[in-house]
């Protein structure tokens, strides 16, 4: 059955508005003259607030996850969030994920997270063993080894503000894994009830 093919990689998650995808694409380039090393930088279509990663699933899971993200936001949906902050996973000495972080109403993105997560793990999507950290990439580090710069970036860069945004919806997407890079297709939009 061609239905049940697990072969869209899919990920919930919530898409900034192109101002604030702009003041990051910003601070990109003031980062790249200031950090050294292979780093691969993020496109701005490819920065959102991932809230869960599914991996590989068939068209069957999607309308699965669609209902279940549906049902959740169906009693409203309405989150103020502030993109701030320079940041790396897991810390300075090992750099793996440079990254804007989030601030407003992240107690309540955190709840919803968690209680999607919930959702998800009883339509077979386990919960996720690491702690819900909002945030956008800005790169990923390659080899933490060969990167020179960090330090100094946070301590200049660490008050970084991208401005706020309202959160009214919910996104569910594909990454297509392509030479130049992921392209993303959306699959579906929720919009609060």
């Amino acid at each position: 059955m061609a239905n049940a093919e697990k072969n869209i990689r899919a990920f919930l998650a919530i898409e900034p508005p192109e101002d604030i995808l702009q003041a990051m694409s910003g601070l990109q380039e003031k980062l790249k003259r200031d950090v050294s090393g292979k780093i691969s930088w993020t496109r701005p279509e490819g920065r959102h607030l991932t809230l869960k990663f599914f991996g590989d699933v068939s068209m069957e899971d999607v309308d699965k996850i669609s209902a279940a993200v549906q049902n959740r936001v169906a009693s409203g949906l309405s989150l103020n969030l502030k993109v701030e902050k320079l940041g790396v996973f897991p810390d300075a000495r090992k750099p793996r994920v440079l990254w804007c972080g989030m601030a407003g109403d992240v107690a309540q993105l955190s709840v919803l997270q968690k209680q999607l997560d919930i959702d998800f793990d009883a339509l077979g999507f386990p919960e996720e063993d690491r702690p819900f950290r909002a945030h956008l990439t800005l790169a990923r580090i390659k080899d933490p080894r060969g990167v020179s710069g960090i330090g100094e970036a946070l301590a200049k860069h660490g008050a970084f503000t991208a401005g706020e945004f309202v959160c009214r919806e919910l996104v569910l997407f594909q990454s297509r894994l392509m030479p130049q890079g992921a392209v993303y297709t959306k699959l579906a939009a929720f919009p609060a009830g």
